[in-house]
């Protein structure tokens, strides 16, 4: 497995960033910034786009705050796909799921666009993601081994929901499944909240998400998460454990959310970006808000994030072959 970022280790990235400032100085600051969000509002990645959109104003990359534009569909690929063809002048960005420029290509063999058409900018916090289960399964199933027990057993109801096809929850739950020689079929949704709804209303018996988003019907009684693909516990949910430490290793995912603009965007925009999404993220309400949806907040220098894109990308290319999910399946 190649060697990952230490997500809270950042001194590095604030001497890349430090590297930049001469250049930022170039720039003009733009008047308006607007972010592309490729799912539904209400979701963890949402929170993201919106806190650090509040905190862009009044630096030397844009005058005003910056608006949120959600353009959800197609696993989070319209928002790339718009970016694409947005001007490369800092005056629109995107955030995406790494999954979104690492995964995607393996998955999509006509995807519209390719990784090098988008830059990055900056991680803006990591997610851990987590198998729950509703109200369809009953209530004595508490554990992993208990719901692919109840699952091999009750094979008609044995299916999950993720927030899109090709999306990473998509493909743990369906590495799980491999590796558990249970058969679990997915049912895709738009966005990470339909798919939850459904959960919590027993359209679905499990459901494959950023682990944040179960808080409150966690909290409420309605969802039981059952596992989690952090390499460590989620510090928001400590006392759920982790696929590895269930016997299911390879069912890992640290994702991260990140900051992207047009390929050719110029060196001095990108910095002036690059450090206004690091303030914002180190803003105690921004870092406090993102923790209520289960979020860590994490800036990054550009290198480390495009670093970890092509890690990511290197790791799923054998594992979407096993796994066996085209565009055409």
């Amino acid at each position: 497995m190649p060697h990952r970022r230490h997500f809270l280790h950042t001194l590095g990235s604030a001497a890349a960033l430090g590297a930049l400032a001469p250049f930022s100085a170039l720039a003009q600051g733009l008047d308006q910034v607007k972010i592309l969000y490729g799912f539904p509002p209400g979701s963890a990645g949402d929170s993201v786009a919106r806190r650090v959109a509040e905190k862009l104003a009044g630096t030397a990359y844009t005058k005003n705050p910056g608006v949120v534009e959600n353009k959800p569909g197609a696993g989070g690929r319209i928002a790339i796909e718009t970016l694409k063809a947005s001007p490369a002048d800092g005056s629109v960005l995107a955030l995406a799921p790494v999954s979104a420029l690492a995964v995607y290509p393996h998955i999509y063999p006509k995807l519209s666009y390719k990784p090098d058409d988008v830059t990055q900018v900056s991680i803006g916090a990591v997610m851990f993601h987590g198998l729950a289960v509703g109200p369809a399964v009953p209530a004595e199933v508490k554990t992993l081994k208990d719901f692919l027990a109840w699952a091999k057993a009750n094979p008609d109801k044995a299916n999950y929901g993720s927030p899109g096809a090709g999306s990473m929850p998509h493909l743990l739950g369906a590495l799980l499944g491999l590796r558990a020689g249970v058969p679990l079929r997915h049912v895709p949704y738009r966005g990470t909240v339909p798919s939850i709804t459904d959960l919590v209303g027993g359209q679905v018996s499990a459901a494959m998400n950023p682990s944040g988003d179960y808080l409150q019907y966690m909290k409420a009684g309605r969802v039981r998460v059952l596992a989690t693909s952090g390499r460590q516990r989620s510090p928001y949910l400590p006392d759920v454990p982790t696929f590895t430490e269930l016997g299911y290793p390879d069912v890992t995912s640290e994702e991260w959310f990140g900051f992207y603009a047009p390929a050719r965007t110029p060196a001095a925009t990108l910095a002036n970006a690059n450090a206004a999404i690091h303030q914002a993220l180190k803003d105690k309400a921004v870092i406090d808000s993102l923790a209520l949806v289960g979020l860590l907040a994490h800036p990054s220098s550009a290198q480390e994030m495009a670093a970890d894109q092509k890690a990511e990308f290197e790791r799923w290319a054998p594992l979407v072959k096993q796994i066996g999910f085209t565009a055409e399946s």
